[in-house]
């Protein structure tokens, strides 16, 4: 014979709410549990001689909400297997009830029959007391495991589960993420019932006006206000199709992607600058300017019909997955060689061993200096490399002599050209021995050369003069007293 669970809901509110079906099942039921006896409907009944064996201790004896329905969860099956049971939860049994999911994944294992007996959740109420339509864009949120991400600030949001000051203290902190502190909502308790209490309070005092209650819930209002909604991704990508749209900014709506190649070189640097100075405020507003150029970029290809941001996000996404076995799949991961060596293992299957050359796309897209990095780091793979710094130093000698022997000689610009970028690359490998990376190296020598050229100005008006009025010699005199000041 198979075992039985008999799942009905004990509604939102008072026995008044309680639809006649279940208040008969509920009177006729011998073998009844109940996930709570904290309800409205239980303490009613009760006076009318209900029996029943709760599960409030299994509360008391776990730390996670996780836990709790775990056992539950087992204890019902097990007494299943004695006689048939029936099962009581708050609201209806299929909106915000792990437990009733647990039983209706394990039930049909376990030759275990579950049936939904009905009964009414505490939505409608919700939306009556609260006088919201739900078509105007609506979700439901499990208070005890809320995620910023879950949020859509646009639509009403209802957050069920909120047990107690604990879970409240949690909502808020996860609300406020996203909302100011002081951003309006409301916690609804019996909604609908002759206890309705509904209460509008400020976020950042949710947790200190919580009643403990298993039939509270807390109101998220849409957000109207467009600057709240800044911080959204929705909204972000709304700007940049607006900026882009038929009724929008001339400068943004002619750029291709080639005309704004340059601003995203630009762009980069100065957010390694921000990173260089550790300033924070700047490195915040520089990669956002770093997200702009992505941005107009995505919005380009979705203008042209060629691909959208969902795209880009979606093949990020997969990449990273399918390259961090160790982390998303089956494989290990010891150190930082291993997951190196792991990623162009992965690298070179997703290519189909179609590579021509271990060379071919080493320092794709990035500067020609960080590229002779890039080549050189690929290549010493194989062991087409020094082992020792000397030798690369007497390359860069090598290197120097046939500069100048090339502009002694018959000075052809393009030939001096090439026997310099002999020497760059020569100096590269050099840098790459010592561990230097070279586009660093050229910035902090960059911004030397800036701080000790301003200081030349600031010495020249403080005399009233120009800077091409001095000699060099006079001008190489205030560059060492920039030096000697740790400039």
């Amino acid at each position: 014979m198979t075992n039985k669970i008999l799942i009905i809901g004990l509604g939102a509110g008072d026995l008044d709410q309680l639809p006649l079906g279940v208040y008969k099942k509920l009177k006729q039921e011998k073998n009844l549990y109940l996930r709570t006896k904290e309800h409205p409907v239980v303490a009613e009944l009760e006076k009318e001689g209900l029996q029943f064996q709760s599960f409030d201790d299994v509360y008391e004896k776990h730390d996670q909400f996780s836990d709790v329905y775990e056992e539950i969860t087992e204890i019902l099956l097990a007494e299943a297997e004695k006689a048939p049971v029936t099962y009581g939860v708050p609201g209806h049994p299929l909106i915000a009830e792990r437990t009733v999911q647990l039983l209706l994944e394990r039930g049909p294992k376990r030759d275990t029959e579950i049936e939904i007996g009905g009964g009414q959740s505490f939505l409608d109420a919700m939306f009556q007391s609260l006088t919201i339509d739900p078509i105007e864009g609506f979700q439901l949120l499990d208070g005890t495991a809320l995620s910023k991400e879950d949020l859509l600030l646009k639509s009403h949001t209802i957050i069920g589960q909120v047990y107690d000051a604990f879970v409240a203290s949690e909502v808020k902190l996860t609300l406020m993420e996203k909302l100011p502190d002081d951003y309006e909502v409301y916690i609804v308790t019996a909604a609908g019932s002759s206890e309705e209490v509904i209460k509008k309070v400020p976020l950042f005092e949710l947790d200190r006006e919580m009643e403990l209650s298993n039939l509270t819930s807390v109101y998220v209002p849409p957000v109207e206000n467009e600057q709240i909604l800044y911080k959204d991704f929705l909204k972000l990508r709304g700007i940049i199709s607006e900026l882009r749209g038929p009724n929008g900014c001339p400068w943004d709506k002619k750029q291709t992607h080639q005309t704004l190649k340059k601003y995203l070189i630009e762009e980069s640097y100065e957010l390694l600058e921000a990173i260089d100075n550790d300033d924070i405020d700047h490195m915040i507003e520089e990669l956002g300017d770093v997200l702009l150029q992505v941005m107009l970029h995505a919005q380009i290809g979705e203008d042209e019909g060629y691909f959208t941001i969902d795209d880009v996000i979606e093949g990020l996404s997969a990449k990273m997955v399918r390259r961090h076995p160790h982390v998303f799949g089956d494989k290990t991961a010891e150190n930082e060689a291993e997951v190196l060596k792991n990623w162009q293992e992965i690298k070179e299957q997703e290519k189909g061993g179609a590579v021509k050359s271990m060379l071919e796309g080493a320092g794709k897209g990035l500067p020609n200096l960080l590229k002779a990095y890039e080549l050189q780091k690929e290549a010493a793979k194989v062991g087409f490399d020094w082992k020792t710094v000397a030798p690369i130093l007497d390359k860069v000698k090598e290197e120097i002599e046939e500069l100048f022997e090339e502009i002694n000689g018959n000075g052809i610009q393009e030939d001096i050209q090439l026997e310099y970028g002999d020497l760059l690359f020569a100096l590269v490998n050099f840098a790459r021995h010592y561990d230097i990376n070279p586009e660093e190296a050229l910035n902090k020598a960059n911004r030397k050369f800036m701080r000790r050229f301003a200081y030349i100005e600031q010495k020249a008006a403080e005399n009233g003069r120009s800077v091409d009025d001095y000699t060099l010699d006079e001008l190489d005199a205030f560059w060492e007293e920039a030096k000697t000041q740790g400039l």
